[in-house]
């Protein structure tokens, strides 16, 4: 698990000047950010739930250990469900494309370095 978690912090740090994922990691930062000040407000949630019931539905994880109580943050909840989790998996499809492809690029280039050397 921390090698993934490696990976992926690299592949992150990779990706940082490409506008297309630094404006998706931004809409996703948002998207986490506005839905915990909601929950927060509205539900009357401590930061800390109102964070983690974000989190848990934007991954689609839904525990169901927390859940909107009022009208408003159900009719909320939906809305944001149907644009949060289409910005995060467009946001982790990205980071993890570019670690598969900065993998698949070590792989290539280490046989043609060591043939290379050999010569």
């Amino acid at each position: 698990m921390p090698l993934l978690i490696l990976t992926m912090l690299r592949a992150g740090w990779a990706l940082r000047r490409d506008s297309q994922f630094t404006s998706l990691a931004l809409l996703a930062g948002i998207a986490i950010i506005s839905g915990t000040g909601f929950y927060s407000i509205v539900e009357g949630l401590r930061f800390v739930d109102a964070l983690y019931l974000s989190v848990a539905t934007l991954t689609t994880v839904g525990y169901g250990d927390l859940a909107p109580k009022t009208d408003a943050g159900k009719l909320f909840t939906v809305v944001y469900m149907l644009v949060g989790v289409g910005i995060l998996l467009a946001f982790v499809t990205t980071l993890a494309q570019r670690a598969i492809t900065r993998r698949a690029d070590r792989l290539v280039r280490g046989p043609a370095k060591r043939q290379h050397a050999q010569q």
